[in-house]
């Protein structure tokens, strides 16, 4: 079975490269281990930050109608551009830590995350205006006065929230470059708890209303960034946690220039779901069409987050083999991941297929929704099909450093592409709802796929770790007491 290979971290160095007598089938099967170690509680710790903001929600539609709208609205696109801007920029830390985890430059992760932590630190100060003048601009996209004065407030009462993205996501990815993602699911579990009691404390029991639910949020999200913090410097990862250092404040540009291009990338892709809903709010008699396609969207939001945990374990998988320089096993990797990402989507789109005149009872009871959405279920299942395999495309983009390159990509797929011909489809051709989010799909989303699978396939994997070798040793900059820290 091979050796196995432990630093004074306790981290596995299991077979970075495997022997060259496997068959198929056994390589396959322990690489296939190797994913599920990240992808499982990569699973539940994404479920468990995406059901915060459903507990959230929950407690401020109980409220009223206007209190769960303006939550909503505070939540998804004031907090959610700027979450999403935010989470792409982390992600440069996948691409670098990973690659200098495989490369065993231990004592760069924490420089790493440093870097990125200052990086996110001032960006979000930079964000702070769409906070600020969240009632202005909302009134500007045509939402109503009460509606749009209410999200202000609670838009003001989220900057804590704003502020814990720049510490939690490089945390995340340096904890996760280096496989530790179990004390992520904990931690998340933990905050998952703590947000639905103080929902309930600050709520019903000391009557803050919306704001209390807004306040829960933002102290469950400083619990798991000081769990995770209080995890990573008091012990538990002495090998790539060295304390601060001075390093973290050199090659700040290159850093910025990592972390746009992986924001970029990210956003576009975020922001263009949004847009499928924002377009849709525009036709004639919409409200039907908004309404199912939301519950569409809910539905395909909580199996997105399967698809973005092979997105994360990619990512890891294939930076922590180029950076060992094991191009090939960097390419099994990706085949290996695509395989169990698009078996699990394929299930799910079987099931949405066989359950779709039902599928949108969970969220609703209205007999006009329910067929809206069973007409609509084809595109929900054609969609989730697609975001099975695209994200693990992506990931190895993240893992390879390619994050410049997909941005381009994105941006003519998706807006290019797939926006103009979602509005042909749903406005000059009259197809409405079906056609703007069809077009948008086939156009775009699918284009997308296509384009990253060509570019994954004619990949040199073995110049690819060469590149990743390069950029190891641009990056780390080694100090002439290195050697004698890992020695430690």
């Amino acid at each position: 079975m091979g050796t196995v290979e432990r630093d004074g971290d306790g981290i596995s160095q299991s077979l970075l490269r495997e022997p060259e007598n496997k068959d198929l089938g056994s390589s396959f099967w322990i690489e296939s281990k190797k994913l599920w170690v990240i992808v499982g509680p990569s699973i539940f710790s994404r479920l468990a930050a995406y059901s915060m903001n459903i507990v959230t929600q929950a407690f401020a539609g109980h409220l009223g109608e206007v209190e769960l709208a303006a939550i909503s609205i505070a939540n998804t696109v004031i907090v959610g551009f700027n979450f999403g801007l935010l989470l792409g920029m982390a992600s440069a830390l996948e691409t670098l830590c990973g690659q200098a985890f495989g490369a065993k430059q231990y004592h760069m992760l924490g420089v790493y995350m440093q870097r990125s932590w200052i990086v996110l630190f001032l960006c979000c100060f930079l964000l702070l205006p769409f906070y600020i003048f969240a009632t202005p601009l909302l009134k500007l996209l045509g939402q109503s006065d009460d509606v749009a004065e209410l999200s202000g407030v609670l838009a003001i009462w989220m900057i804590p929230l704003h502020f814990s993205f720049a510490f939690m996501f490089p945390l995340q990815r340096f904890l996760q470059s280096q496989i530790k993602v179990p004390v992520i699911a904990y931690t998340s579990l933990v905050a998952l708890g703590i947000n639905v009691l103080t929902s309930w404390l600050f709520v019903y029991v000391l009557d803050f209303g919306a704001v209390g639910a807004a306040v829960a949020l933002d102290l469950s999200w400083w619990v798991n960034v000081f769990a995770l913090y209080g995890y990573t410097v008091l012990g538990g990862c002495p090998t790539t946690w060295k304390g601060y250092s001075i390093q973290a404040f050199s090659g700040l540009w290159e850093f910025v220039k990592l972390s746009a291009a992986s924001g970029v990338m990210l956003c576009l892709e975020n922001w263009y779901y949004r847009i499928l809903v924002l377009m849709t709010g525009y036709l004639h008699n919409a409200t039907l069409a908004v309404d199912a396609l939301s519950v569409c969207m809910s539905i395909n939001g909580w199996e997105m987050m399967i698809p973005l945990a092979f997105f994360a374990a990619t990512g890891v998988r294939v930076a922590n083999e180029l950076g060992a320089g094991n191009g090939k096993a960097a390419k099994f990797a990706t085949v290996v991941s695509v395989v169990h990402s698009t078996i699990i989507g394929l299930f799910f789109c079987v099931l949405i297929m066989t359950l779709r005149d039902k599928v949108a009872l969970i969220f609703t009871s209205s007999s006009d929704v329910l067929e809206a959405v069973n007409t609509l279920s084809y595109l929900l299942a054609v969609t989730i099909l697609l975001n099975s395999i695209q994200p693990v495309l992506s990931g190895v983009a993240v893992g390879s450093g390619w994050q410049a390159i997909v941005a381009y990509v994105n941006l003519g797929c998706y807006y290019i592409i797939g926006l103009p011909l979602g509005f042909l489809m749903g406005w000059v051709f009259k197809f409405g709802v079906m056609g703007i989010w069809g077009g948008m799909i086939f156009g775009g989303t699918a284009v997308q796929t296509v384009v990253l699978a060509s570019i994954v396939s004619r990949s040199d994997w073995e110049k690819e770790a060469e590149k990743a070798k390069q950029r190891v040793q641009k990056w780390s900059n080694p100090q002439p007491d290195d050697q004698s820290e890992d020695q430690n």
